[in-house]
């Protein structure tokens, strides 16, 4: 079974892969992530680059989205679900660019998890409020 840190990971790099372009933004930003989350204070951090090979792995098996979309929901307890969004969303827009295909996902992982239609657009929102420049 997959473990919370790895689900999250796993919900950060469907986001970036998205539109089948990890940028460097977007892996920084996975990094910032998974060093500055509290949710991550007990997570060694020398194992990222790992989980996220893993979690490419399951994406590019038949039916890989999918799988990994049950993976995440099923590895993690309901009061981290929103969080699992959250750090999807940050991923999305670390780039200053939000592609369909993005947008298509994370409309897939708020299906997945499920995230109220109201509580993902306030996530959303904070999201892009955070990295909005001038």
């Amino acid at each position: 079974m997959t473990d919370r840190h790895s689900a999250l990971i796993y919900s950060m790099v469907l986001a970036s892969a998205a539109d089948r372009e990890m940028t460097d933004a977007e892996l920084r930003r996975i990094g910032q992530i998974v060093e500055r989350l509290p949710v991550f204070g007990d997570f060694d951090t020398d194992s990222l680059a790992r989980r996220a090979a893993e979690c490419a792995e399951l994406l590019n098996a038949e039916d890989g989205l999918e799988t990994v979309l049950d993976v995440i929901r099923d590895a993690l307890p309901e009061k981290l679900r929103e969080t699992a969004y959250a750090v999807a969303c940050e991923i999305v827009v670390a780039d200053g660019r939000i592609a369909q295909e993005e947008l298509r996902l994370l409309e897939m992982l708020a299906q997945s998890l499920p995230i109220d239609r109201l509580a993902a657009a306030a996530i959303e929102r904070g999201a892009r409020a955070r990295h909005m420049t001038l």
